[in-house]
């Protein structure tokens, strides 16, 4: 405890603000690591740390966010959400940069503008498959949840009023007992200049909950994985070949069942990580700068029987309801580990504003020091973390709010209340009598972590890593909780990313890491003969 403050003193905790369309399970998770939820009756308006939402925010609130404070959303990223810009955007990053890199994204076309193309390619197949059907797909550019979707192989039965897209049906999907299904990977974004990506190494696994079946076009339970659709499906509660009850596994449990058919699970995930960072690098040069906001998307990948990994889509706000124990046990742990991502990446950013920025402008961060000309705010900055004690105007102290679940503790939490305590020297403190677990290894703010490289996304093997002197700019840490950082993935990516971003060098790194992953599985097939 400080000298200046009074014995018996509580901690002031942090406050997050939300709206009818928070998701629970995060005001949940804040309350539990001892958050308080913001009431306007009883606070002043901009004493809130945190503000969660599903809808985005407007550039004026993204411009007056204050230094305490941290935003669920940057600006301008729905350019990846929308079905239609999203094909666009790879699309053109496929002419510039090649279309056999950003093959990962089924032949698309978006309607209405692109109708003629797509008849001259419907008849093109057809006359070249001779009696062989094609298979096609059309989706809705703004709805979610499966909704409006409709696949065929007839160009009479294609029907569509709004904007929508058609894309190549993939009709050879991986099954899992005769089961199609898709990957739900987690990707946060803590900021767009430097461009920073961490993936999340669990996630979901959804089915569908009928037996794939091209002969049956219409029949959605065979055809679509999303829970939303399945859940209302015969089939759901049904033990299932493989698959068993409901439509969701983890995305742990799936690797370990294609390791059990001798699957390079590694390899696979490399390809996923691959198709984030390029699909992030379609957008990240034109997302305008915003101070203190992060994006936490949902990337849905299917994988087909060669292995590849095809694109599907890219969500904005990934839905968060808990309907399932497969969606208990992952996406409780994602929210405690994007708060204590975020935390981590909002004191670096307090380092990196305590520096200087790379180009000699001062760093702008949630961490940063200044708390407002004039403000009556006890907060210090996000993401000090209440490393102070905080008081009320009249010097009393403010009650400490902990709200616990009483199920799913998380292992690390509250990280807040850890946070708190009051700094000791390194010298000072006794060793440990046992050594403690590597699970979420955070930086001490004078301490430089060096990146985890592309080639190590499952903390399996020794990758590269960078290598930059203790005076250098910031570096963003290697992993919090389940995120692991995977751009920049080495110095020459860190270096095209501080002083605006140079994409074509990035292609190119990625290109190099791409061929030295190809010699390594060369090389493990030789072996293996």
């Amino acid at each position: 405890m400080a000298k200046d403050e009074p014995p018996g003193a509580s901690l002031k905790p942090l406050v997050f603000r939300v709206d009818e369309t928070t998701p629970e399970v995060v005001q949940s998770v804040l309350l539990e690591r001892g958050w308080s939820k913001f009431d306007q009756h009883e606070r002043n308006v901009e004493d809130w740390n945190l503000y969660w939402r599903t809808s985005s925010f407007r550039m004026a609130e993204h411009a007056n966010v204050k230094p305490w404070q941290c935003l669920n959303h940057h600006p301008g990223t729905t350019r990846l959400t929308r079905k239609d810009l999203l094909a666009k955007h790879l699309q053109h990053m496929g002419r510039l940069y090649g279309t056999p890199l950003y093959a990962f994204l089924p032949a698309t076309f978006v309607m209405p503008s692109d109708y003629s193309k797509f008849v001259a390619q419907y008849f093109k197949e057809k006359q070249a498959l001779d009696a062989k059907l094609s298979y096609w797909i059309c989706k809705p550019a703004e709805l979610s949840r499966g909704r409006g979707i409709i696949i065929f192989s007839d160009i009479k039965n294609l029907i569509f009023a709004d904007t929508c897209i058609i894309q190549k049906y993939i009709c050879n999907p991986l099954l899992v007992g005769r089961y199609k299904c898709d990957l739900r990977v987690y990707v946060c974004v803590t900021g767009f200049k430097p461009l920073t990506i961490y993936i999340y190494q669990e996630g979901l696994v959804r089915f569908a909950t009928e037996k794939f079946d091209l002969g049956d076009l219409g029949n959605s339970y065979a055809h679509l994985t999303n829970s939303s659709i399945n859940r209302s499906g015969a089939s759901y509660e049904k033990i299932k070949e493989v698959v068993g009850s409901g439509c969701k596994w983890t995305l742990s449990r799936f690797f370990s069942y294609l390791r059990s058919w001798d699957v390079d699970d590694l390899l696979l995930w490399q390809k996923i990580n691959r198709v984030v960072i390029l699909t992030v690098l379609a957008i990240a040069p034109s997302v305008p700068f915003a101070a203190n906001c992060f994006e936490l998307f949902g990337f849905d990948i299917l994988i087909d029987d060669n292995l590849k990994p095809w694109l599907l889509e890219v969500n904005y706000s990934p839905g968060l309801s808990l309907d399932c124990s497969a969606d208990v046990s992952v996406k409780r742990r994602l929210i405690h580990d994007t708060i204590e991502l975020i935390h981590l990446h909002s004191l670096r950013n307090e380092r990196k504003e305590s520096c200087g920025a790379a180009d000699g402008s001062p760093g702008v961060s949630l961490a940063g020091k200044d708390r407002g000309q004039g403000s009556n705010l006890p907060y210090e900055s996000f993401s000090q973390l209440r490393s102070r004690r905080a008081f009320s105007k009249d010097e009393t102290p403010v009650k400490k709010v902990v709200t616990t679940c009483p199920e799913n503790r998380h292992t690390c939490q509250p990280r807040e209340a850890l946070s708190r305590q009051k700094e000791v020297h390194p010298s000072a403190r006794e060793p440990p009598k046992a050594k403690p677990k590597a699970r979420a290894r955070h930086p001490a703010l004078n301490t430089l972590i060096p990146c985890v490289s592309l080639i190590q996304p499952r903390g399996r093997e020794k990758g590269l890593s960078l290598h930059i002197q203790p005076d250098s700019s910031w570096v963003p840490g290697p992993q919090a909780g389940n995120f692991v950082l995977i751009f920049p993935f080495n110095e020459a990516t860190f270096g095209a990313s501080r002083n605006g971003l140079n994409v074509r060098r990035i292609i190119q790194e990625l290109q190099k890491l791409m061929h030295k992953q190809c010699s390594q599985v060369a090389e493990k097939k030789i072996k293996r003969k």
